[in-house]
Formats: structure tokens, sequence, C-alpha cells
């Protein structure tokens, strides 16, 4: 720890900081600095004398739905890496969106086998997690509404589906199927999402046709099956707007099969901005969340909540704005 604060020109009371959470307490260009100079140096903290020494255990837990569709697996990966530059390990808990797993995570006994926790809440709603008593660090992830207590960190799912509405509209499109999207607006990420969609149409005096909306899972060949349906079905469209980047893969296999030109004949946007997106023949225009902004924020939400006890952190509210990435699936306006 010598040596890097030497070589950063800062005490080693500010690397101490740095290493242990305590960010709050250091300007940012001299964070910058002293993770630099620990890459550098190839410095490697001493995790279990400093666990035993602060009574930690040096883990970080995260709680999701599941790994398929692919969003969940990336934001593991980019947690995964933040938590590990502080020296703590990410273990991942798998609730398979089930109401009960959700409450259960935030138990004491489950609670007490890690330094801080993250929760996707996508099934337990504010009076779940109201009646419970968590007094460990928390960080709520997720579109659901949460008690005002808990740090929370979520994507603007109505702006960036009326982002990716707009843009086929400017480009064209006239009738936009709707995959993965609810008939009845409500709190979760289908009904937000598709409350953008909806949006997007009132603004230019369009109305939607139920048909266009079409109920099915986040999944490739959920998105695959839909859009072979809808074609089944007569339904006409020069668009697809998918809810999930994964949907919208399995939507150009199928507008492939069918001999639908992209984006000539049917123009396509996904939602999450996931790697594989970029690789698709033609590559995925997508909607961009701020993934990278979100687990910045989880990351420095729960590393100050942890540092701060036993004294009370102020819960915070952190949503990135949403942007377009626009690539081969959508034609310029």
């Amino acid at each position: 720890m010598t040596d890097v604060a030497r070589r950063a020109g800062v005490s080693t009371m500010t690397v101490s900081n740095v290493i242990n959470g305590r960010s709050q307490r250091v300007s940012e260009p001299t964070k910058r600095r002293v993770l630099s100079v620990i890459a550098e140096l190839g410095y490697q903290v001493n995790l279990t004398a400093r666990n035993l020494r602060m009574g930690r255990t040096g883990a970080v837990g995260l709680a999701v739905p599941g790994f398929a569709p692919g969003y969940y697996a990336q934001l593991a990966d980019r947690l995964a890496s933040r938590f590990a530059a502080h020296g703590l390990r990410l273990a991942v808990e798998r609730t398979g969106a089930s109401r009960s797993a959700e409450l259960d995570a935030l138990t004491a006994s489950r609670l007490s086998g890690y330094d801080g926790f993250v929760l996707s809440v996508v099934a337990g709603d504010v009076t779940d997690l109201d009646h419970l008593s968590v007094d460990a660090p928390v960080v709520l992830i997720g579109e659901r509404a949460v008690p005002a207590r808990f740090d929370h960190v979520l994507m603007d799912n109505v702006g960036g589906a009326r982002l990716a509405t707009e843009l086929l509209i400017r480009t064209g499109a006239r009738r936009i199927a709707l995959l993965g999207g609810v008939r009845v607006a409500e709190g979760s990420m289908q009904g937000l999402r598709t409350r953008g969609y909806r949006d997007a149409h009132e603004a230019v005096g369009t109305a939607v046709g139920n048909e266009l909306i079409v109920s099915c899972g986040f999944g490739v060949e959920d998105g695959y099956e839909a859009v072979r349906d809808l074609i089944g079905r007569g339904v006409l469209f020069d668009a697809i707007f998918a809810l999930t980047d994964s949907a919208a893969i399995g939507a150009l296999r199928a507008l492939a099969e069918a001999g639908r030109k992209v984006p000539e004949d049917v123009q396509v946007v996904g939602f999450d901005n996931l790697d594989d997106g970029r690789f698709t023949v033609p590559s995925l225009t997508t909607v961009e969340p701020g993934n990278a902004e979100m687990a910045d924020a989880v990351c420095t939400l729960l590393l100050e909540r942890m540092a701060s006890r036993p004294a009370p952190v102020s819960a915070r509210v952190v949503m990135p704005e949403a942007r377009i990435v626009e690539r081969e699936t959508t034609r310029r306006a």
C-alpha cells in the first residue's frame, strides 16, 4: 500500500479509502489515479487479513431471475469486474422470478453471508418489501416500485421504448409489431415499454391495432415463433420493436426464412444492447438503457452503504438516460 501511495502521490489513508470502498472521501480524479497505479503495480489486497480485521465476508450477493435471455448474465459480468476492483467477489443467486425467493433473499439469515446484496425485483411489490426488516447494505434493481428507504437503480423503460418507436416512425414505418407487449398498462417491464410504444404513436396521432401487440416471452425462440405466427395469420407489418434483443434476434431469423428483407421490407429494433446484437446479419439496432452507468451506480451505492455502517445513508434513486444505438436493421431517416 505504501508503494501505491508513493507512486500516486497520496497518503496511505487515501489508498485505503479507495481499496475499502470509502470512495465518497476521495475526489474522482484521485480515485482514478490510485486505481491506475494499483493496476500498474499489480497490487493485490490481502483479502483474508482485511476481512478478518474488518469482520467482513469479502462477498457481495446478486439475486436475479435467471440468465436467459442474456441481459442478467452481462449485468453479473459487469458487476463482478467492478466489485473485484475493490477486492470483493460476487456470488450470484437465481430467484426464478419467484416472489417468495426474492423476499427470502433479503432475510437476515441469507444476508449474513454477504457484506452487501443486490436484488433484481421482478415479482415482489412495495408492500412485500416494506414488511421486511433489512439491516444489511442492499441495493434494489429493476422497474418495480420499491420502498423509499432502499437505494434503487433502474432503467428508463418508457423513455427507451418511446425512442425506439419514434425512430421507426421517423424512418417510414407505419405498422409496428410489438413483441412481448401487453394490452393493459401496468408497472412491469412489459407494461412500461408498451406504454412508451403507445406514447410514440399517440404523439403522431396514429392508432395501434391490437393485432400488432404480441404477447410472448423474451428469448430468441420466443421472438422467432411470434414473428412466424404474425406472418402465418396474415398480419401486415413493416417494422418490429422487440422488448429484448434476444427476441429481436429470433425475429430476424423468422423474417429471413420468410424471405422478408431487413431493413428494406421490415425494420427491427431491440432493447438492452446485448453484445450479440453487434454480430447479427444485419447488425441489430437497439436501445442502450445505460448498462455501464447502472453497473457503476449499483457498485458505488452499495460500497458507500457498506462503508457507512452503522450510520444511516439517505436512499438514492438512479435512472440513466436511454439512447438508441443505430445499426443495420433500421433505415436512415
